[in-house]
């Protein structure tokens, strides 16, 4: 799958097999979302790997009604911005950097065959909170975003049409 197609037709996945994922897939995966642009290249994100159930479903727990998709998933990953990489640029850039690298990470698990969906955490104020208990974070540690990931139940393509809205397109100015 190239990249192209990969972008045009991934999909959130919310059910998963209860297959495991390949030690070297989630490498592939790291190596993708670690690959994002960031701001000044400060790379200001930290990862936590999750496959043990129990931590899946406090990771759901802690997260609110739209992160139940952790309970059938092989895998959940935390992305975390570092403010102590962050604070060579401006301290909000971290967030856009954990972005990235979190889409990096999608894009590429549909391209292994794999399923995803993003869950945000970061600004939710008890989410945050939850996660950060949860993980005994230290303080410059703020979690940004969870993935939940595994082999999806059912295809993971996309076949909508096109979401190319042409109104949203203005050229040279407003």
């Amino acid at each position: 799958m190239d990249a192209i197609e990969a972008i045009l037709t991934r999909k959130s996945v919310r059910k998963f097999t209860s297959q495991p994922i390949e030690p070297e897939k989630l490498h592939l995966l790291l190596e993708a979302a670690m690959s994002a642009p960031s701001a000044t290249n400060a790379r200001d994100w930290a990862y936590i790997v999750v496959n043990a159930r129990e931590t899946l479903e406090k990771m759901a727990d802690g997260n609110g009604k739209y992160a139940q998709p952790l309970r059938g998933a092989a895998m959940g990953i935390l992305i975390c911005g570092d403010m102590h990489k962050a604070v060579r640029t401006a301290e909000e850039f971290w967030v856009i950097d954990g972005a990235i690298a979190a889409e990096n990470l999608c894009l590429c698990a549909h391209a292994l065959g794999l399923g995803a969906v993003w869950l945000g955490t970061w600004p939710r104020e008890d989410a945050v909170k939850a996660q950060r208990e949860l993980f005994k974070l230290p303080e410059h540690i703020i979690p940004h975003s969870i993935l939940a990931l595994g082999y999806p139940q059912e295809p993971a393509v996309c076949n909508r049409p096109s979401r190319y809205d042409a109104s949203c397109v203005h050229m040279e100015r407003w």
